[in-house]
């Protein structure tokens, strides 16, 4: 476990994780629970005792749709249309991300909602600006 107290801020630690493929959350020493993306304190109980830890990577889809044209944020215009879901990490939170390996068509999608809810495996888009986490079908 990493004490994010160390370092330069919670999200810079975020995002230099993601841009080596390292995914991370902050662990709360008062309840226990995960918040990620990582902040300062603790977004269940408001704890400032959390300390970093790397997640798994593996989620599971729950629900995906396509994005709106045009893409909500300029740094998505080159990838878009694009997937995005809800997906629940191995660890327990609930996020949403994009999506990898579906179109975004609606036969895609409709046959995508018929399988149930998927293994997903994360992976960092590299934009312009910022890295970006997504999740990938699995298998």
């Amino acid at each position: 476990m990493q004490d994010v107290a160390e370092q330069p801020s919670a999200i810079r630690w975020y995002y230099e994780g993601l841009g080596q493929n390292v995914f991370r959350a902050v662990s709360c020493r008062s309840c226990g629970k995960l918040t990620f993306p990582p902040t300062g304190c603790c977004e269940h109980c408001g704890s400032w005792e959390v300390e970093g830890v790397e997640l798994s990577g593996e989620a599971t889809l729950l629900y995906a749709t396509h994005n709106i044209t045009p893409a909500c944020h300029p740094r998505f215009e080159t990838i878009a249309p694009y997937v995005y879901g809800h997906l629940r990490l191995r660890e327990g939170p609930i996020v949403q991300a994009i999506i990898l390996g579906v179109e975004a068509r609606p036969e895609s999608l409709h046959a995508l909602f018929e399988r149930g809810p998927v293994p997903v495996k994360a992976e960092t888009l590299k934009m312009e600006d910022l890295p970006v986490i997504a999740f990938r079908l699995a298998g």
